[in-house]
């Protein structure tokens, strides 16, 4: 049973959250609790809390399992440009340029690996029978 956490309108760029997002993807959750504790990067931070808040989903949407037997794993993590600010900074020679201030949308799935395992088996014996 996987469990979905959203974060709109981080104003970092996409291009920077992803480079963070990358560590984590496919990992599991308390490898990627401790990567993103220690990482430098400006997006780890809010990427960290977002991790906790998709395991409090998952374990209010499972409230009899366990989670040390849950297994838990980063399923999925993307990362989508959000809402842009544009702006003008002074040029040479009366001139402006635009600044664009970017954002991003954070979209974090966690996954139980012991389900994984267990659904990949079953079609695997589904698929043998047949």
């Amino acid at each position: 049973m996987e469990a979905i956490a959203k974060l709109n309108n981080v104003p970092t760029s996409p291009r920077k959250m992803r480079l963070v997002a990358d560590l984590v993807r496919g990992q599991r959750v308390n490898n990627a609790l401790s990567i993103l504790k220690f990482e430098p990067r400006v997006g780890a931070a809010k990427l960290e809390k977002l991790l906790l808040s998709a395991i409090a989903n998952w374990q209010h949407k499972n409230e009899d399992v366990q989670l040390e037997e849950a297994d838990l794993y980063v399923k999925m993590i993307k990362v989508d440009s959000g809402k842009m600010l544009k702006r003008l900074r002074p040029a040479p020679q009366g001139r402006a340029h635009r600044i664009r201030k970017r954002s991003n949308h954070v979209t974090l799935v966690v996954d139980s690996f012991n389900e994984v395992v267990a659904e990949a088996a079953e079609s695997n014996e589904s698929d043998n029978n047949k």
